[in-house]
């Protein structure tokens, strides 16, 4: 077989070429229109590909290698083996454009001190590969306004809104009763805060910082009690954000519909220096479905603490703020202070009961109290360069029920201010206008969770707070910092009473989002084995993650346990005004009303429901009839007069 030499020597042009081929890495599209936009990023020519080779996410672009926002290994594409593959990942609006590298890196060099939160080995940048061109949102996309969310105001006809942009040139609301009759405007006050700020790291090393942009707080004035308005951010100049809505809330209305838990944190498309929280996924989705049922009713959302889990990387409290818009956008997203947002070492008070350690990654609650607005004015000097802390203690009414949120990681001693604000706020609540109160905090008063290490937290709260809520019988007490749910009995001083008035009932609520879970309290006298019984004042607890919904008007309040993994309510307390609680068992609130039946009170929802209960009962009632005659069996009726109904479930 004769070859032509000029063949010859093109085909071993190519093998050469082959061989010495570079990895390259591709990216579409270059230019991005909005937070969640997603980016195809393909790469090809990684020779001898190895499970251990990474994709960096970097923004801003000129980032050192190990200072990635986050990373995704290559073994995620089913081509990867080839050499070749592709990922798609949203991006989150940083206000700085991305990169993306891809890394060598083998099992030699695996540095098992050099580790994430979550303990895994961070991965190693000795071995660059390839690195793509910039993509970012463009000139229009850091102008525009993003992470939109609403607070209510101290008056009741107002409604604050606040949201991010890239710079400080002024930004406006215009807002009105039609999509197309926004003819209300106020301008936007920007604010924003410096690395100096934060008072430890990593919030303040070069790691964990990023610039936050430009905070921006204004409100709508003048509103009209339960009547939808649209309104939309920006300036003509920077760009407009769509247009949203929400209800006015109704100082006449009775009802009050509140969607409310802890500990939620966000997701992110990638790996990070912490663990994120997946199944905050599905909690803002079945949130978004109910306020969806809820048509034109107003309603609100309460986060009592452990807010976004940043813990000093300052690019989660953006994708925090990507997540929850669907839902902060349309109505108040409320809430108050945990330990990941605030406790660093030089803390003002920090007494030595107390476990306040620096859960709040340095950050010492500045991107908190900037990002978000509450009512009132409560504030704490920090006792550094960083601006005073905020969103304390604070209440508002809505419908039949009084709101007050206060702080356990602040005083909460008697004699302190907010003691202070605690005591006259309760003694000066309307029990006319609003019959029930529900008071907030992050860290329990009570709980059957293992948690030691809050024990004295927890004896003092008992100690200074207890009394206060007992005397001006609170309803309802809602916590966190437990990642688990967890109904007591009406309580005070750890004993059941017979009605709420003078024994509030008690939740914990910290099921949001945050999966490290507690294990519950052993038996006193064998530690060590891993049984746990409920104690008599437990009357549901559950692992599973969710959040609760509350519904009241001036005759009831009702709390639902809604699950993550099904959107169904698996318990549910009945509190009526008189003073009885009464205790739902499982199998009674499952499935059985509709959400939408339950939430928006459908006439031909109702009328199914009975016509179906009127069907079971006869039905009970015959199948009784048949027992009884076979068998003469008896059995006995509860009695009456029971003010609450002891039933206890565990879900493990």
């Amino acid at each position: 077989m004769i070859v032509d030499f000029s063949t010859f020597i093109l085909f071993i042009s190519v093998f050469i070429s082959s061989a010495n081929a570079k990895a390259t890495l591709s990216i579409s599209p270059k230019t991005l229109s909005r937070s969640g936009d997603s980016i195809l990023i393909k790469w090809s020519n990684v020779d001898s590909p190895s499970d251990l080779d990474w994709l960096g996410i970097y923004s801003p672009p000129d980032s050192p290698h190990d200072h990635f926002i986050g990373y995704k290994f290559l073994n995620v594409s089913p081509t990867w083996q080839s050499g070749s593959g592709a990922i798609s990942l949203p991006l989150t609006n940083l206000r700085s454009n991305y990169t993306f590298r891809i890394f060598r890196w083998t099992q030699s060099e695996i540095n098992p001190k050099h580790k994430d939160h979550d303990q895994n080995p961070l991965p190693g940048t000795k071995h660059l590969l390839a690195e793509s061109e910039q993509v970012g949102f463009g000139s229009a996309g850091v102008g525009r306004p993003e992470q939109i969310h609403l607070a209510f105001e101290d008056k009741v006809n107002r409604m604050r809104v606040t949201f991010v942009a890239g710079d400080g040139e002024e930004r406006f609301v215009r807002y009105g009763e039609g999509k197309d009759a926004l003819a209300n405007s106020a301008a936007a006050r920007g604010i924003r805060y410096e690395r100096e700020h934060m008072c430890n790291a990593p919030a303040n090393s070069t790691v964990g910082w990023r610039d936050p942009g430009w905070i921006f707080h204004t409100v709508m004035k003048n509103l009209n009690g339960g009547v939808r308005y649209y309104y939309q951010v920006g300036s003509d100049s920077k760009g407009w954000s769509e247009i949203h809505s929400f209800i006015a809330r109704d100082i006449y209305s009775e009802e009050t519909i509140a969607f409310m838990f802890g500990d939620m944190g966000c997701a992110t498309p990638y790996n990070t220096f912490i663990r994120t929280q997946d199944e905050s996924i599905s909690t803002v989705k079945w949130i978004l479905r109910d306020i969806e049922a809820l048509g034109d009713k107003p309603a609100l959302v309460s986060h009592i603490g452990d807010i976004s889990y940043a813990r000093g990387y300052s690019w989660v409290w953006d994708e925090f703020f990507a997540q929850i818009e669907p839902i902060a956008s349309r109505v108040p997203y409320h809430v108050c202070i945990g330990n990941h947002e605030y406790d660093f070492p030089t803390q003002p008070w920090k007494p030595d009961w107390g476990t306040y350690g620096n859960d709040g990654g340095g950050e010492c609650g500045v991107p908190y109290s900037l990002k978000f607005n509450m009512p009132g004015n409560s504030s704490e000097p920090t006792g550094t360069k960083a601006p005073p802390t905020r969103n304390l203690y604070y209440s508002y009414d809505m419908g039949s029920v009084h709101f007050l949120y206060i702080s356990t990681e602040t005083n909460f001693l008697k004699g302190g201010r907010q003691y202070e604000f605690i005591k006259r706020d309760l003694e000066s609540v309307n029990r006319e206008k609003t019959p029930f109160v529900v008071v907030q905090g992050h860290r329990p008063m009570y709980t059957t969770s293992n948690e030691v290490r809050d024990a004295m937290i927890r004896q003092k709260m008992v100690e200074h707070l207890e009394p206060l809520f007992v005397e001006n019988n609170v309803t309802l007490a809602l916590w966190g910092h437990v990642h688990r749910y967890e109904r007591f009995c009406p309580i005070s001083n750890n004993t059941c009473g017979k009605q709420w008035r003078g024994s509030p009932v008690h939740l914990v609520i910290g099921m949001g989002g945050q999966d490290w879970q507690p294990i519950w309290q052993p038996r006193p006298n064998h530690p060590g084995l891993p049984i746990f019984p409920q104690p008599e004042q437990s009357m549901y607890r559950t692992g599973e993650f969710g959040y609760t919904r509350l519904v009241a008007n001036k005759e009831k309040l009702t709390v639902s346990f809604v699950g993550n993994h099904d959107g169904e309510v698996h318990d549910s307390v009945e509190i009526l005004a008189s003073g009885e609680v009464i205790s739902g068992r499982k199998e009674e609130t499952i499935k059985t009303v509709p959400v939408s039946a339950t939430l928006v009170g459908k006439p031909e929802s109702d009328v199914l429901w009975y016509v179906k209960g009127a069907g079971l009962l006869v039905m009970g009632v015959l199948l009784g009839f048949l027992i009884g005659f076979f068998t003469r069996g008896k059995k006995g009726s509860s009695s009456s007069d029971n003010r609450w109904i002891p039933v206890k479930n565990e879900e493990t």
